[in-house]
This record gives C-alpha cells, sequence and structure tokens, in this order.
C-alpha cells in the first residue's frame, strides 16, 4: 500500500470513531476554546478546603512547597522532569530528616 492509502485510511477511520462519538471535527476546534487549567494558587486552596483536617496537616508543607516554586503556573504546565525536580527539592529541604522523610517527601509530591 501506498502512503496516501495508508493516510486515508486512518483518516477514515478516526471520521468513523468521532461519528460515533457523537464528535464532529468542528467539535474538536472549538474544544481548544475551552478556558485553562487553574494555576497552582487558585487549586490548591480549593483542595485544601476539601480535604480533612488531617489531610490538611499531612500535605499542607508539600503544598506550599508547591506554591513557592509554581504558585503562578497552570496545573497543565510542569512536565514530568520538572516534577522529579520538585520531588528532589522536597526531598532536599525535609524538615524532619532521615530516609523515612525524604522518602515522604519524595511520594507526596
Amino acid at each position: 500500500m501506498s502512503d496516501n492509502i495508508v493516510g486515508r485510511a486512518v483518516l477514515d477511520a478516526a471520521r468513523l470513531l468521532l461519528s460515533r462519538m457523537g464528535i464532529s471535527p468542528a467539535d474538536l476546534v472549538a474544544a481548544s476554546d475551552r478556558p485553562h487549567a487553574p494555576t497552582f494558587a487558585e487549586y490548591v486552596p480549593v483542595v485544601a478546603a476539601a480535604v480533612s483536617d488531617g489531610a490538611r496537616r499531612a500535605y499542607g508543607s508539600y503544598w506550599k512547597r508547591v506554591l513557592e516554586q509554581w504558585g503562578q503556573r497552570r496545573l497543565d504546565e510542569p512536565t514530568p522532569s520538572e516534577i522529579e525536580q520538585l520531588a528532589e527539592y522536597a526531598k532536599t529541604h525535609v524538615v524532619a530528616g532521615g530516609t523515612r522523610g525524604e522518602d515522604e517527601a519524595r511520594r507526596s509530591i
């Protein structure tokens, strides 16, 4: 098969799938008009208000670090490598010393 035939077949399959899902190509274009994800500074307080006091105490210091580092960034902006870097930062800035604290810091980010 030529690339043109394969490309056409893939497009036909995509159109069929979209049709069965009730989605038009125009819907896909319009979806890009949706609002941006909130910033960490906007969303962390929402999460903090929704969890128990115990969860707030357990995660509050980590949320604080996230806000310090990424407060004005949108939730969908950090890359996997940036998340890893923040976990390393949290690991090296643990208040309670020891390996257990470092492991907890890494898991909690």
